[in-house]
């Protein structure tokens, strides 16, 4: 596997690649890989010639007051998970080489899609997640991109801006990966005590009662959040951030639930921010 800490690298080992004929897939994410990453990866290899992955801790989407310096890092893991996954090359910049000193652009969604669910207490996040994104796209230039369903919003948010700026890339979403016990992976995860642990898990029981209200013919979304929020609000170490049910493509609040349509949840669990949805379907 190729470990690339430049631009330059992975540009020459993409222009062999495509002298080759080879197609590219590209993962991006944030380091500190886990499972659901894995996923993602195996994705990629299954539909692409060469993988390549990101892995970075874009500063440009968390504020002043959020996780950056604590986010988690480990390398040498995310080394060895990609390697036994079939990962070509991992694309590890410093902070300096993807963004110069005084580096004043931004890709950003200027309508009400960002500003809802997660951007309504992260308001420039995703401003820094188009931003990154797309240099990550310029840089690469891969035929596909693979996203976790897990951050439902971002994905959206990058459909939207790949269709916006016609960039002629396919996005797949891939699905959440859980733990045995119904926890949706993430890497925050590791953020958690013993207690806290425990506790995160009524983020997947209200997200399983929500699917389950909605295969009994539940279309209210008011009823169906309702029973949600009550099983979160039970929790002592559980603090809402939002329960919400959205079009899935727009991000705007939805009444009633049909297909596509996004339940989506923000709790903290102590200090700890977790997200958690799923997708309504197979609805008449």
């Amino acid at each position: 596997m190729i470990i690339a800490r430049t631009i330059k690298e992975v540009r020459e080992n993409i222009g062999e690649w495509r002298r080759e004929g080879l197609s590219v897939g590209l993962v991006p994410t944030m380091g500190y890989l886990h499972e659901g990453h894995a996923s993602l990866v195996d994705r990629a290899r299954a539909e692409c010639g060469k993988v390549v992955v990101s892995d970075f801790v874009n500063p440009t989407q968390f504020a002043p007051n959020e996780d950056l310096e604590a986010y988690p890092r480990d390398f040498e893991h995310d080394c060895n998970l990609l390697e036994e996954h079939g990962c070509d090359m991992v694309f590890y910049p410093s902070v300096g080489e993807m963004y110069a000193p005084n580096a004043a652009t931004y890709v950003e969604i200027l309508d009400e899609m960002p500003k809802q669910l997660c951007g309504k207490t992260r308001p420039i996040h995703f401003r820094g997640v188009c931003t990154v994104v797309s240099k990550l796209f310029n840089i690469v230039q891969p035929d596909k991109a693979f996203f976790g369903q897990k951050d439902a919003q971002q994905l959206a948010v990058i459909r939207r801006m790949v269709r916006d700026l016609s960039y002629g890339i396919e996005i797949v979403g891939c699905p959440i990966v859980r733990e045995s016990d119904g926890l949706a992976k993430s890497s925050r995860n590791t953020y958690l005590n013993a207690e806290e642990r425990k506790a995160a898990l009524v983020l997947s029981k209200a997200v399983f009662r929500g699917e389950e209200l909605v295969r009994s013919g539940v279309t209210d979304s008011g009823k169906i959040l309702a029973e949600m929020t009550e099983i979160i609000s039970a929790e002592p170490l559980a603090k809402i951030d939002y329960i919400s049910a959205a079009d899935g493509e727009t991000i705007l609040p939805a009444d009633e639930i049909t297909d596509g349509v996004l339940v989506a949840v923000a709790v903290y669990i102590g200090k700890t921010r977790l997200i958690d949805n799923f997708i309504a379907g197979g609805l008449k």
